[in-house]
């Protein structure tokens, strides 16, 4: 399995719920504490979640296209199986201790712990940030102590008052629900930068969740684009997690 497969199956990881948050009519009137209290309040409230999600790759390589079915645990299991044209190609089970993958088609497997995931992204990943990305939350903490704001038309912007020169962060929410609106972290010194963008929020059950995001990874010359696209999302259902790494299988190694 090469670096990109990997990067795809982060990707999957991608499905999301919340709670309805307070809306404002004036969004200037607000200080940097409400508006990261009312981030908080817009975090995902679900039991279990079952949903498929149409994913789009692009490198300088490739292109591919691939559908997912997903099925999540709230911060205990995500379960997702990649196929084509109904043919399963990939299963990946990602807990808080470890990423497990396998593909059929190299009959090749991965089971490891999140480092791989934090080279690719250029900052600590774990379980709970993998949620935060796939859920519309922050993945850092929004301490509103550290953190200014400012109005930006509809959404906020926020960023610490005091950054790194290769470490920078902002995000910029949705005044009308509190969910991210975009997230970006650069590194000059090595000419990374991650964007996370939300298109658009859906309302189910009381709760907005993303139904397209947009995914802009570049380090150097190299550059990686994701698109997904949810085509469904059913809350609090029963589902099941079956995932066992077939006999015979080569386990990948990383350096």
């Amino acid at each position: 399995m090469r670096v990109s497969h990997l990067f795809v199956v982060f990707i999957f990881i991608v499905l999301s719920s919340c709670r309805g948050a307070k809306t404002i009519s004036d969004v200037s009137s607000l200080s940097v504490d409400e508006i990261v209290s009312n981030h908080n309040a817009a975090a995902a409230n679900f039991k279990t979640l079952a949903g498929r999600v149409q994913v789009a790759y692009e490198d300088s390589k490739k292109e591919q296209s691939i559908t997912a079915s997903l099925r999540i645990e709230k911060d205990k299991i995500i379960w997702i199986k990649a196929s084509i044209l109904g043919i399963t190609l990939a299963k990946v089970l990602i807990t808080p201790e470890r990423v497990s993958y396998y593909e059929t088609i190299s009959n090749t497997y991965f089971d490891g712990n999140f480092t791989l995931l934090s080279d690719l992204l250029g900052t600590e990943i774990d379980f709970n940030k993998t949620q935060d990305i796939l859920l519309g939350q922050s993945i850092f903490n929004l301490d509103a102590s550290i953190y200014k704001s400012e109005v930006m038309l509809d959404k906020f912007k926020l960023q610490p008052r005091r950054q790194s020169q290769n470490f920078i962060h902002s995000i910029l929410l949705n005044a009308k629900n509190f969910k991210v609106s975009s997230e970006t972290l650069s590194q000059p010194n090595d000419k990374r930068i991650l964007n996370v963008r939300y298109q658009d929020y859906e309302l189910i059950e009381g709760g907005f969740y993303p139904s397209v995001i947009e995914i802009n990874a570049s380090e150097k010359e190299s550059t990686t684009k994701i698109g997904l696209k949810f085509r469904q999302i059913d809350l609090n259902v029963d589902v099941r997690f079956p995932f066992t790494i077939p006999e015979g299988y080569e386990e990948i190694q990383f350096k």
